[in-house]
Order: structure tokens, then C-alpha cells, then sequence
């Protein structure tokens, strides 16, 4: 697999279809970083500004379907552009949302529903 960001978690998420998976995170933004096959499994890296997400795909560690409770959050600098930048399939229901506790956020839902919320943190004061 690609080397990662340093000092950042990478996330590691069963998905269905890894085809479907790779080209959804391309419309959301991210760059594709890395692919394999082996015999009965695949797996691919994807990476936007400073998150790393690898996904892996058939045989795995892990029973049953792609499954997660809550949301990735991906930091962005411009959320504005962030959005601009969005094509089918990866679109917002709502657009960009102005939280009460100050970030503006775009909440997406992948091909296997994981909800990725793109964020930008307020201005400092």
C-alpha cells in the first residue's frame, strides 16, 4: 500500500464494489493514491488535503457487509471550492451547511453508506 500522511490515522473500510468505491472518492475530490488486486481481495487508497482512507474489498477480515456508525470528517481549506469541485455521483442532499458551532460543512454519502462531512473551521478570531 501507498505511504501515508504522517501523524494521521488512516481509516480502513470494507466496501463492496472497489471500482464504484474509487470512482466515487474521485468526484468527491480525492485523489486516488493507490490500487491492488490479490487473489479474492482488493484494495485501494484514496487521500484528500491531509486524510487518508484505504478501502479494501472481497475476501476480508471482516464478516458481513460494509458497516459504521458516525462520520469521517475531512478537513478543507475552502469549502466553498470544495463543493464547486463536486460531481456526480458524489453530491450533497443540502449543500453547504453553516453549523451553529461555527464550521461550514458539506455531508456526503458514499456508494456503501459511510457519510464523509467535508469542514471548514471557522475563522480564528
Amino acid at each position: 500500500m501507498s505511504d501515508t500522511v504522517e501523524g494521521r490515522p488512516v481509516a480502513v473500510l470494507k466496501v463492496t464494489d472497489m471500482d464504484r468505491t474509487a470512482d466515487w472518492y474521485a468526484a468527491a475530490g480525492f485523489t486516488v493514491r493507490g490500487r491492488g488486486d490479490d487473489p479474492g481481495a482488493s484494495w485501494c487508497e484514496v487521500a484528500r488535503d491531509a486524510t487518508v482512507i484505504q478501502f479494501i474489498a472481497g475476501d476480508t477480515p471482516w464478516p458481513g457487509d460494509p458497516g459504521f456508525t458516525g462520520c469521517l470528517y475531512v478537513h478543507v481549506d475552502d469549502i466553498d471550492r470544495a463543493f464547486a469541485d463536486l460531481r456526480e455521483p458524489a453530491v450533497s442532499e443540502w449543500g453547504i451547511e453553516e453549523r451553529e458551532w461555527g464550521p461550514r460543512e458539506v455531508v456526503l454519502t458514499d456508494p456503501d453508506g459511510y457519510f464523509i462531512t467535508l469542514t471548514q473551521a471557522p475563522p480564528s478570531s
